[in-house]
């Protein structure tokens, strides 16, 4: 399948207006993310700086009591499974593909949620340390984040060279995590609580 990166800028860009849009969130929220699709910057690779797009799993289980988070190995906290987005999947299936390579689960499904509006559940841009080992300077992930469901009773089995852990933890430990994104769930009522 051949990418097309400016129509990739434009998928994305589209995400935030409409995201915007049903969210009641303001254009500024993302005003680094769309000054870089504005300059036809390449957003899809990890070597374009001051950011690119990464995709995260807000993993639930079947009830949206628990989440199922990951110790990230670099970073040294606990994080929703994601990672770099790579072309030309579509960010719902780089999101998928993360969660799966980063938890061990093959039972992980996107919530029908995502299939009826069409959009993440939320677009957050953060700052990433410098990692000079890798060569890559201070700079931004662009992260959109997509609600999965995967049952609870499914062993895990973590990649170990990513991450240290994975264990499912009540949710309000990923509102801790990702604020936004559970404030956006409990309104749409895909999570308990």
């Amino acid at each position: 399948m051949l990418f097309d990166p400016a129509a990739f800028r434009q998928r994305v860009l589209g995400l935030l207006d409409a995201h915007a849009a049903r969210f009641g969130r303001p254009a500024e929220d993302h005003g680094l993310l769309r000054r870089q699709i504005a300059q036809g910057e390449d957003i899809h690779s990890r070597s374009s700086f001051p950011g690119h797009v990464t995709t995260s799993a807000l993993i639930l289980d079947e009830a949206g009591r628990q989440s199922l988070l990951i110790r990230h190995r670099s970073l040294g906290r606990w994080l929703q499974p994601g990672g770099h987005y790579e072309a030309p999947e579509a960010l719902e299936a780089s999101a998928l593909r993360e969660a799966v390579e980063e938890t061990g689960l093959a039972d992980i499904v996107l919530d029908p949620w995502h299939g009826e509006a069409g959009l993440p559940i939320d677009i957050d841009s953060h700052l990433i340390p410098a990692r000079p080992q890798k060569g890559e300077p201070e700079h931004w992930h662009h992260d959109i984040r997509y609600v999965m469901r995967a049952p609870r009773n499914a062993s895990l089995r973590p990649d170990l060279a990513e991450v240290e852990q994975a264990s499912w933890q009540p949710l309000a430990a990923l509102a801790e995590i990702a604020p936004q994104a559970v404030a956006h769930m409990r309104a749409l009522g895909l999570v308990d609580g």
